[in-house]
């Protein structure tokens, strides 16, 4: 298997700090974005202990079974959760703070997405775009419930209010997802600095023009400052450049100005 990603985090327009992380490790076929919050630097923490934590925690999966692998990415967040849970304990200037995170892992001819919070995943294959996880968010609650439309939810003044994050509790429940990969295929992860300034047509126009993925990086982020920048933007964006068919499934990748 080959691909080409790029990845960048932005400060937004508004915003002071950036309490957004992100981590890409080529060799693991490991992509990260993680939206932390609880100010004071708090978020900033969260979101950084998150991303490292999950890396480590998964190690190398090459070869791993698609139940093995979620077992993993699973174990992998609940362990990021409880060291920030215990560091909001022993530091009072902590409190509060905890983080989004959404990973995508590629596994042969395979991906699985871990995700907790409302840091998205999607997938953009042969022309169509499919948002491949679902935000752990009240609005969120609310559409499924048949008490908001999806366009309702998105200028609801409790759009950001999320349901579930890592760290502000002792346990955490990850959602798993899994499917096949496809040549061509393009995986965005994005933070709701993005999602929440773009529509997903708007999103969908810039993963379905000839642009390199770090091309489609700056592009996002800029259209999303262009129409406001309220938050942190992180965006990564990763072309599935061929799927090997037969059992090697050797891990290569090439990257543009990640």
């Amino acid at each position: 298997m080959t691909f080409t990603y790029a990845g960048r985090t932005d400060v937004g327009v508004l915003r002071s700090g950036n309490e957004d992380s992100y981590l890409i490790v080529p060799e693991q076929g490991l992509f990260i974005v993680a939206d932390g919050m609880g100010g004071h630097a708090a978020g900033e923490v969260a979101s950084e202990m998150a991303v490292k934590i999950i890396a480590q925690e998964l190690g190398q999966v090459r070869g791993a079974s698609d139940s093995e692998l979620a077992e993993r990415m699973r174990r992998a967040i609940q362990v990021a959760n409880a060291a920030i849970f215990e560091r909001t304990l022993k530091e009072r200037e902590k409190r509060g703070m905890g983080t989004t995170a959404t990973a995508l892992v590629l596994n042969g001819a395979r991906y699985l997405i871990g995700q907790v919070g409302d840091s998205r995943a999607y997938l953009m294959r042969e022309g169509s775009l499919l948002q491949l996880t679902k935000d752990h968010s009240y609005v969120q609650e609310q559409v499924d419930a048949g008490y908001l439309t999806p366009e309702q939810a998105r200028t609801h003044p409790y759009s950001n209010v999320i349901t579930r994050c890592v760290g502000a509790n002792a346990e955490v429940s990850p959602d798993i997802y899994l499917g096949a990969l496809k040549t061509g295929d393009l995986y965005l992860l994005a933070s709701d600095g993005l999602t929440g300034m773009l529509e997903d047509e708007d999103l969908g126009q810039v993963l379905s023009s000839n642009l390199d993925p770090q091309a489609m990086v700056d592009t996002l982020i800029a259209e999303a400052n262009r129409r406001g920048g309220l938050d942190n933007i992180t965006v990564i964006v990763v072309r599935i450049d061929s799927v090997e068919t037969a059992r090697d499934d050797r891990i290569t990748a090439s990257a543009v100005g990640a």
